[in-house]
């Protein structure tokens, strides 16, 4: 469950029902239907992102026909999640609903032996860095969409281009909670994914470097989201209702494109999606137009029915995308660990100072410093220690457990994270 069966549909230029405009009550009515569908947690999924590099000189280019005529190889692969590249050719698996952590770790796990398995012929591997500390952007896929997209962030500068062509996370899709207030009530869920967001943000910052040099980020990924565009990667206020506050938050956000049969129109720069469906034009906005506005938007935490935690660097190791999935799906479905961390987070509101994620006082020192802050390191250290005794609950394999307790002792009770180890690494390294 990345949850997003839907997306392949929104992702498809040209498509939508152009015929039945809707009205502005009609879309808050939508967005307040779709982005927070509550019920008891019961389902978990995983989006891994990963970098496709030389297995011997992974700073060394990898040709454009190379990595196609492998991942040609990887689409004939019979698997279980969806598979998707990006457009500087990062691969993605995107996992089914799993009704257990463990569902979701051993689906996901398999298919991600499959896919090294068929890389390895080609001599390539995959990378798991939030950024690509070596080479530059490069566009590998041609689609409308990113084409739109690459037009509509240039306007903010080179950090869209990056975005799209270098970067990669583990994304944790959760269940929106239940209806009714308590420690999994979606309005509390919601909150806590501000809160611990910044703290996982820091704990697993993995992307220290561009170009083979440090940037003084320990998630430059992150760095790159917050300069991306001055709305789309922003959350609304976390204390406000979320329905309300998502809804306005979507309408009042610029509009990427408008979607025509020959192709995508051209926009003035700032018309939001309320300004579109005020105006009318350049043709009437339809639901499938507000469903595709809402994958132009890159918050922190996106409500897409479930809460997709998008702030994760992607990381090192076969078995370190499993870290964070399981960290975070036994801190919000583990009553007692989500009550026990709401609480000990609470604090961490003061410190976020005016203003929204990502670019509160928290968040852009979880992003510069990691761990090395010693209040989400404290944070962290409560976290970890809560996740780890939750997961005997949720049913968590030994090795699994394990892969969380050595993350625990090697970064989080040393004020670390895997940028640190990055660094160290890339720099004894510079020709690999």
């Amino acid at each position: 469950m990345s949850l997003r069966q839907e997306e392949p549909i929104m992702h498809r230029a040209g498509t939508g029902d152009f015929s039945r405009p809707m009205s502005e009550d009609e879309a808050e009515d939508l967005l307040r239907c779709i982005c927070f569908k509550t019920g008891p947690p019961r389902t978990l999924g995983v989006e891994v992102e990963w970098l496709v590099h030389d297995r011997e000189k992974p700073g060394e280019p990898v040709a454009r026909d190379r990595l196609r005529s492998a991942f040609d190889d990887i689409r004939a692969l019979p698997l279980t999640s969806v598979l998707t590249f990006e457009p500087g050719g990062q691969l993605e698996l995107s996992s089914r609903p799993a009704a257990s952590l463990m569902e979701c770790i051993d689906s996901t796990a398999a298919d991600l032996d499959a896919v090294r398995t068929a890389l390895r012929p080609a001599g390539l591997a995959l990378n798991g860095m939030g950024l690509d500390p070596w080479h530059p952007p490069r566009r590998i896929l041609r689609e409308p969409r990113y084409d739109a997209m690459e037009r509509c962030l240039d306007r903010s500068g080179p950090y869209g281009r990056s975005m799209m062509c270098s970067s990669a996370s583990v994304q944790v899709s959760l269940d929106a909670g239940e209806e009714e207030p308590g420690p999994l009530g979606h309005g509390r869920r919601w909150r806590l994914a501000h809160l611990l967001g910044a703290v996982l943000l820091a704990a697993f910052a993995n992307s220290p470097m561009i170009a083979g040099r440090p940037t003084g980020w320990r998630s430059t990924r992150q760095a790159v989201w917050n300069v991306l565009d001055p709305v789309r990667p922003m959350a609304p206020l976390p204390e406000a209702e979320p329905r309300a506050a998502w809804a306005a938050h979507a309408l009042d956000a610029p509009v990427m494109c408008v979607r025509m049969p020959e192709g995508a129109c051209p926009l003035p720069e700032g018309l939001t999606f309320r300004g579109w469906l005020r105006s009318g034009g350049p043709r009437p906005a339809t639901s499938e137009d507000l469903r595709y506005h809402l994958t132009t938007l890159f918050p922190p935490v996106r409500p897409r029915g479930h809460l997709e935690l998008r702030m994760i660097d992607a990381q090192p190791g076969e078995n370190g995308w499993m870290v964070p999935l399981a960290v975070s799906a036994a801190l919000f479905d583990d009553p007692e660990a989500a009550e026990t961390v709401y609480r000990s987070l609470k604090p961490l509101a003061e410190a976020m100072g005016a203003g929204a994620a990502p670019r509160n006082a928290l968040w852009v020192a979880a992003a510069r410093h990691g761990l090395a802050e010693e209040e989400l390191r404290s944070a962290a250290v409560t976290c970890f220690a809560a996740a780890l005794e939750a997961l005997g609950r949720l049913g968590a394999s030994t090795v699994v457990r394990d892969e969380v307790a050595r993350f625990n002792e090697r970064h989080v009770l040393r004020g670390r994270c895997p940028a640190d180890d990055l660094i160290a690494t890339v720099v004894k390294e510079p020709g690999t």
